[in-house]
């Protein structure tokens, strides 16, 4: 079928046949929302009647929505977590799913300090890979020429573990890079990496880094989009070639490869890419020597259309910089997606990340919503279904998957910014999780990032900016009060900010906290100043570096906005550059109080 056949879709002109198939897949599962969702619901109640856990409930082989909803309670991991350890300790009986747990996939959270456990089954894998067929059907309507060039993409894999039942216990993105869907792909014009499969296999992570960098930079004209998972990925990869770059032209201009790459796979695989080529090797040595890295990544990959990551949460304070990187190129984000299940896409990827918000698709599990507010939520709350939420409304996700989970909360924080079709879209605004407290203040993620962006405003005048930032609630100190570690880009190290505009700094944050915060600063004196330590800049790559020698994953890592592990705490002190206190009150009266 000619291309200029096609029938358009509602989202648009599809750049192919098969975007077409996918486009019109997503209408369908938008038109019809609540009816897929009521589906969904029953097929996993049906098949999972005589677990034990449903059993328990009463469900009696019900599958309704009614009964479904008198009778099965929210839940958190906590509830879940000795049902979840009986499957790890190797009992095959159908517990949580009537079909065989295949896997734990581990969570980027935590529960009583370990990391969550969530049990998978094989069919999920698919449902997964469907997804992920959707991204580019979506993406090839807001960029042309996608098929022409490739995608420079720093992803990576973690080494596995096995429960005492001998099941696999991976990241979410290593089963999925592991599995069959992924490395016998089959070639799509519109999804040629220049990373090889041998690269983003290899568990160690340098190796890894350097062989995707490397033939990154050997197919540099044809690299049309560069990624990670996340931004901070990213930052990562940039700051990798940062340090590398030399022994990276070596190998170019030799056609060579360095000999701390000794994963054989790689050797290889790379004996049939590298190729000497001094006028590349004179290139890169030649813009990565220069001091000013201002646009590095669209001056060496010249026909870069756009970034291909994550910078909605916790991302969002990475902007500036990665803006600083690549010249302000556009951030896509493309998928919303945890551990637990994967729950939707975006279908405005090249909007303003701060304006990002995601389509849920209602074939992926079953979702309700608990109704959120600036006091929390209600005493006895009421699940409100997909189709029903209400535009402007926040709510924290809750959902029920194939594999296992029923009506459990994800933690997530979402608000409703409209609807395509009948399928809400949501902005994600948080994890629900308190980040700080010294008294009765409780202070969390976006609070705390939105007071950093504030302060950090006051940087400006001197070409400088926050890379990275990590907090923890002093309470040796009488009173106890707030820590900030900042890593600073200083673009001119001679004009770097005054004692006293950190103090400023400082006293900003605090202006940005919420009334209980500063009640307690100016009235109760039950907080003390804010204190803002200067670290050294590579320290938050070295926090990386330590979080992966202790079996975090290099996909799933994300600086902790709050610490209190006393290594991670000594570290940061050992890296301390410079301290700074709030010298001023911040504003509070008793007429704001709420």
């Amino acid at each position: 079928m000619a291309v200029d056949s096609i029938v358009a879709s509602p989202l648009g002109p599809p750049a192919s046949e098969r975007d077409a198939k996918a486009l019109q897949f997503i209408e369908e599962m938008t038109r019809n929302a609540d009816s897929v969702q009521q589906n969904v619901l029953a097929q996993i109640l049906t098949r999972n009647a005589r677990t034990e856990y449903l059993d328990g409930l009463g469900l009696d082989g019900a599958a309704d929505r009614e009964t479904f909803k008198s009778k099965v309670p929210m839940v958190t991991y906590e509830n879940l977590q000795p049902l979840i350890q009986r499957i790890a300790n190797g009992d095959c009986s159908p517990i949580l799913s009537a079909h065989p747990v295949s896997e734990f996939l581990t969570s980027s959270g935590t529960s009583a300090g370990e990391r969550k456990l969530m049990p998978t089954i094989k069919e999920e894998l698919d449902r997964r890979q469907l997804l992920y067929t959707l991204l580019m059907p979506v993406m090839n309507l807001y960029v042309k020429g996608l098929n022409e060039g490739k995608g420079l993409y720093f992803l990576f894999i973690k080494s596995e573990t096995k429960t005492p039942g001998g099941l696999l216990a991976r990241p979410v993105l290593t089963s999925y890079y592991k599995s069959e869907h992924f490395k016998n792909r089959p070639y799509d014009p519109y999804n040629v990496y220049t990373s090889p499969n041998e690269a983003i296999l290899c568990t160690d992570s340098f190796q890894s880094m350097y062989t995707q960098m490397l033939c990154g930079l050997y197919e540099r004209e044809q690299v049309l989009r560069v990624g990670a998972v996340f931004a901070s990925g990213l930052l990562r990869a940039i700051r990798f070639l940062q340090l590398n770059w030399q022994q990276l032209a070596k190998d170019i201009r030799t056609g060579s490869l360095s000999p701390k790459i000794i994963d054989q796979g790689i050797r290889e695989c790379m004996s049939r890419i590298s190729r000497p080529d001094s006028c590349l090797a004179d290139f890169i040595e030649g813009e990565c020597g220069k001091e000013n890295w201002k646009g590095i990544i669209t001056r060496i990959w010249p026909n870069t259309k756009y970034l291909d990551v994550i910078v909605t949460g916790a991302m969002a304070q990475y902007i500036p910089t990665l803006d600083y990187y690549s010249g302000g190129l556009p951030k896509a984000c493309t998928m919303y997606a945890s551990s637990e299940c994967y729950f939707g896409l975006n279908l405005n990827p090249m909007t303003n990340p701060s304006q990002v918000s995601y389509t849920i698709m209602p074939n992926m599990a079953y979702f309700e919503f608990l109704p959120h507010s600036a006091g929390g939520f209600a005493p006895d709350p009421k699940l409100v279904d997909l189709a029903d939420v209400e535009i402007g409304k926040e709510y924290e996700l809750v959902i029920t998957t194939y594999a296992g989970l029923y009506r459990y909360r994800v933690g997530d924080i979402l608000r409703v910014t409209g609807f395509h079709n009948s399928a809400p879209q949501f902005q994600f605004i948080r994890r629900k999780n308190v980040l700080l407290s010294i008294d009765s203040d409780k202070t969390d993620e976006a609070e705390l990032q939105a007071a950093v962006e504030n302060a950090s405003k006051l940087l400006s005048e001197f070409d400088a900016s926050v890379v990275e930032y990590t907090s923890y609630a002093d309470t040796e100190s009488i009173p106890g009060h707030y820590v900030i570690y900042w890593e600073l880009l200083a673009k001119d190290s001679a004009n770097s900010p005054s004692d006293d505009v950190m103090a400023r700094c400082c006293l900003a944050m605090e202006e940005s906290l919420n009334s209980v915060y500063r009640q307690c600063r100016v009235a109760d004196n039950s907080i003390g100043p804010l204190e803002i330590r200067v670290v050294k800049n590579g320290t938050f790559e070295e926090l990386m570096d330590y979080a992966i020698s202790r079996g975090a994953s290099i996909n799933q890592y994300k600086v902790p906005r709050c610490v209190s592990f006393t290594p991670i705490m000594e570290l940061l002190d050992s890296r301390v550059v410079s301290t700074h206190f709030s010298t001023s009150l911040p504003r509070w009266s008793p007429e704001r109080r709420r």
